[in-house]
């Protein structure tokens, strides 16, 4: 076991606070509990995993979807198949369109409380449009609607992340990670190895969050955040988690490094900070590494935060060593603990509750007003 560094409070002792913090040991947590299940995971998985003609959806809501973002690029790649991310709000509106294709379909679903009402009308409808469905269903939530539909069903097997990773704050941030682990393991395999030296680079991270708060004296008023492959559902994430956490104070913008010349690179002036992810792939992060060095020049050094696998050279150069082997969606872990606590800081900053930042309910912690309407036919 990797001794862990000491965590310091942040902010005001909120939800959100503590399940930052956590995450850590909740992905050490997260690992045991894959590990403990392998013979019943690969007993589900081999056989579908097995068929040449099988389709494998990644599917979920708002930052349940981008889970299937940031794994799905490097599923395939480890794999050697195609991995197709479809969010729940476009299977739903769309069944017929996003489950066009007659195959075997294994559609995974990740929910932190499988509640939302997009979460079981997706697997629902899966079934009612295709002829051979099987559903691995991955939340956070026992009392959950969605574990309760899949709970014990032949077609079905259901992974529960830790307790502790059922979010209470508003924001999904343990949740996010845990889930996102638990697939990469559940697929690729047990890695107890990998999860030890990410968690120990979340502690530098967190341990280091005086650095994020320089960054947010700042007070920069838009927000980029950059990343290739599996680090551009990472880049999408962390602008959600920054709009959420701030009650939408800040502007946030998110884009591939490639795609971000391509009209996006419009929103930059004298009050943004970019957020560049470096991927781990030495073909890839030459481009990310070639937007960095122009936005250097752009809105200056100052103002562009570079996040890589290896050793911290200062300045706006965040380090992450002992993470050099990982592929991107592993990185994304650790990554993201650093865009929640950007976000984190900046709520504070702005006098925003980070557990509640929308009291009027404007915006809900559970999405509510979805209507679900049968599909005819």
């Amino acid at each position: 076991m990797t001794d862990t560094l000491p965590v310091r409070p942040i902010g005001d002792g909120t939800a959100t606070e503590r399940e930052i913090s956590q995450q850590p040991s909740v992905w050490r947590e997260a690992g045991g509990i894959v590990a403990g299940r392998r013979a019943e995971i690969d007993a589900f998985l081999s056989p579908l995993l097995a068929r040449p003609d099988l389709r494998v959806v990644l599917t979920g809501a708002g930052t349940s979807a981008f889970v299937g973002e940031v794994a799905a690029p490097a599923l395939s790649r480890r794999l050697g198949r195609r991995i197709d991310a479809v969010a729940t709000t476009d299977l739903v509106s769309d069944p017929r369109g996003s489950l066009a294709e007659a195959v075997p379909t294994l559609l995974v679903s990740f929910a932190r409380s499988g509640n939302s009402p997009e979460s079981l009308a997706a697997t629902v409808l899966a079934d009612q449009v295709l002829a051979d469905v099987h559903h691995l269903v991955i939340t956070c939530d026992p009392a959950g609607r969605l574990f309760a539909a899949h709970d014990g069903r032949d077609d079905s097997l259901v992974l529960l992340t830790p307790e502790r990773a059922n979010d209470q704050g508003f924001a999904m941030t343990s949740s996010f990670t845990s889930m996102l682990l638990t697939v990469l393991l559940a697929l690729l395999g047990d890695d107890e190895a990998a999860v030890q030296s990410l968690a120990a680079a979340a502690e530098r991270v967190l341990a280091s969050r005086d650095r994020v708060q320089a960054l947010v004296e700042r007070d920069p008023g838009r927000i980029v955040y950059l990343g290739s492959g599996s680090l551009t559902g990472l880049a999408r994430e962390s602008a959600l988690k920054m709009l959420e956490i701030t009650a939408g104070r800040v502007d946030t913008y998110f884009d591939s490094a490639l795609g971000f010349r391509h009209g996006p690179k419009a929103v930059l002036d004298d009050r943004t900070l970019a957020v560049v992810y470096v991927s781990s792939d030495p073909y890839t992060r030459q481009y990310d590494l070639d937007i960095a060095r122009e936005l250097q020049g752009a809105i200056g050094e100052e103002a562009v935060v570079v996040l890589h696998p290896g050793s911290s050279e200062g300045g706006r150069d965040w380090g992450f060593e002992g993470v050099e082997s990982q592929g991107d969606a592993f990185l994304a872990l650790p990554y993201v603990v650093f865009a929640q606590l950007l976000g984190l800081h900046t709520s504070v900053r702005d006098g925003v509750t980070p557990d509640n930042p929308f009291p009027g309910g404007a915006v809900n912690r559970v999405v509510q007003g979805v209507t679900i309407h049968p599909l005819e036919g």
